[in-house]
């Protein structure tokens, strides 16, 4: 069979006319340039579409979150002077137990234009940590009820302690479920319901501001991170125009659970370079940002 007789066939495959379409290679020559030009300005439209860009305040190109969990004291002592020098605003992730023993700095850390966020009450993770089974916090145990009452708690004493209701959440351990097998069930809708925002931690991939889940925020490691792989990932996110949300739990020589003061300093230098054109804020205020761009999108659309 050659290629005039193959045409035939398959476009009679979709055509009611017996009639052949093509009668020589001439034919099919003359309509293979004849549908070039509309497939390739369909590749075009749709890579117009994939490489739009979102529109950060300003002129800035992308955006970059600090975040840190638990409300260690090295976060107060060490952390707060550093993002202070710098006049960067982050979040804070804190566990109540913890504001109780700094109440005041906690309040301080408001009063300098810090958000504080909730990370429930006993910090809730997979069994798999033995420490959780020891606090009895692991989340195959829990059930809707329990994490509902867990997040509303921890909104309630620190709204006693600093003043503030959160409207930020952080998963712990980075896990949006509770119980096992067909028993499991997540919970990022009861945080989409009593949360303006939820962030994960430990992902491989930054923000699509366009297309992110602002309940299941992405998040990447900033513990144990050297600067250069910190400049790496920044990079990344201005080549894309993303928003980079950056973890760390203590503050102070680098290790596992330890963002190295060092690095954060430099990390700093390089992101407030005016060339850079990095929109630093914290996560609620981005995530705010991006929602209400996403609604005149779609209003403009309509």
């Amino acid at each position: 069979m050659g290629l005039v007789d193959i045409a035939n066939h398959r476009s009679g495959l979709f055509r009611r006319s017996k009639r052949p379409l093509f009668t020589t290679q001439d034919d099919l020559f003359n309509i293979r340039f004849a549908i070039q030009p509309v497939i390739v300005l369909s590749f075009l439209c749709v890579e117009e579409a994939v490489s739009q860009v979102f529109e950060w305040p300003g002129d800035n190109r992308a955006a970059l979150s600090l975040s840190f969990d638990d409300g260690h004291e090295s976060q107060v002592d060490i952390g707060l002077p550093i993002l202070h020098r710098y006049g960067i605003k982050a979040t804070f992730y804190v566990l109540p137990f913890r504001v109780e023993k700094r109440v005041e700095d906690w309040q301080g850390a408001l009063a300098d234009g810090h958000e504080i966020g909730n990370h429930t009450v006993g910090h809730p993770c997979t069994g798999n940590f033995s420490w959780a089974r020891v606090d009895g916090v692991e989340l195959e145990e829990y059930d809707l009820a329990r994490m509902k009452r867990e997040l509303l708690e921890a909104n309630d004493i620190i709204g006693q302690m600093l003043g503030i209701r959160p409207t930020t959440f952080a998963y712990p351990c980075g896990q949006t479920y509770v119980g096992r097998e067909v028993y499991t069930k997540s919970y990022v809708p009861l945080v989409a319901e009593y949360f303006k925002s939820g962030r994960r931690w430990m992902d491989e991939v930054d923000n699509d501001p366009s297309y992110c889940d602002l309940n299941q925020i992405m998040a990447r490691r900033m513990d144990g991170q050297v600067f250069g792989e910190l400049r790496r990932i920044v990079d990344e996110s201005i080549a894309n125009g993303r928003w980079l949300v950056l973890v760390g739990h203590r503050v102070g020589e680098r290790g596992e659970y330890t963002t190295d003061a060092e690095a954060l300093r430099h990390l700093f230098d390089y992101v407030t370079e005016p060339s850079r054109k990095v929109w630093l804020a914290p996560v609620g205020e981005i995530a705010e940002y991006v929602r209400a761009q996403r609604n005149a999108s779609i209003y403009e659309r309509r």
